[in-house]
């Protein structure tokens, strides 16, 4: 499957499969984004948000719920790039290729949780650091940008909330002076650890993760997903 650049709100999503960035990943840095659509509906709010996606070499369909607005409302079909999928694969590719990693983790029972995860697929080449809290706005840490520019990975992998690691992201990508790989997929390795309710394959296929996070847990999930109908709005007002 050959890449297909999608311009959505001015930022450039990507319909492509895993072959693609099997060879994308080794040739050069990436900052790769899985936008949730609850998180899209703030990017007229939320500046710095909105210029971290714009500064992203690509972003990913991870959400169903967007894939499925795009075909009722703009009768565009793409293919969903599950940020939960990408995860499995990429740290294949990670062992396969022998390249080094570096977590960024919410917590520090989280980063247990994820080392835990690294060890069974293999990695023995990572580290990790645990995020302090970041302002909403002018996310920063000059802490974790020396650590990184000392150990120099291959690859950063961030992990946390979406609208943070975007932004956190978008900084490193300006501020780090050698080429790397920077991932933001949150929660999605939390599903890995068992941290989240795994979602089915199945559930995952016909696009309704999103669903099945509402009827797992309503009281996180029911408002976000809720209020993420603006979304509509928003795609009806722009053109794709």
């Amino acid at each position: 499957m050959k890449k297909r650049i999608i311009n959505i709100f001015g930022l450039k999503f990507v319909d492509t499969d895993f072959k693609y960035f099997d060879k994308q990943l080794k040739k050069k840095s990436n900052f790769l984004v899985f936008p949730a659509a609850p998180a899209l509906t703030n990017i007229k709010k939320d500046k710095e948000y909105y210029i971290s996606l714009k500064t992203a070499d690509y972003a990913l369909f991870d959400s169903g719920y967007l894939c499925i607005l795009l075909r009722l409302f703009k009768n565009i079909k793409v293919t969903k790039f599950s940020g939960l999928k990408f995860l499995k694969f990429y740290l294949n590719f990670l062992y396969k290729n022998k390249l080094s990693l570096f977590l960024v983790d919410p917590n520090i029972d989280s980063s247990n949780k994820n080392i835990n995860l690294l060890k069974k697929y293999k990695l023995k080449n990572f580290s990790n650091y645990v995020a302090p809290k970041y302002k909403r706005f002018k996310v920063r840490d000059k802490k974790l940008l020396k650590i990184l520019n000392k150990k120099k990975p291959k690859n950063i992998l961030i992990n946390l909330g979406g609208g943070t690691q975007e932004k956190l992201g978008a900084y490193l990508k300006k501020q780090i002076k050698f080429k790397t790989n920077i991932i933001c997929t949150g929660a999605a390795i939390s599903f890995l650890t068992g941290e989240q309710a795994a979602i089915p394959n199945l559930i995952d296929k016909l696009y309704l993760g999103w669903f099945f996070r509402i009827i797992f847990s309503p009281k996180d999930y029911f408002m976000r997903y809720f209020n993420a109908i603006a979304l509509i709005k928003l795609l009806l007002k722009n053109k794709i």
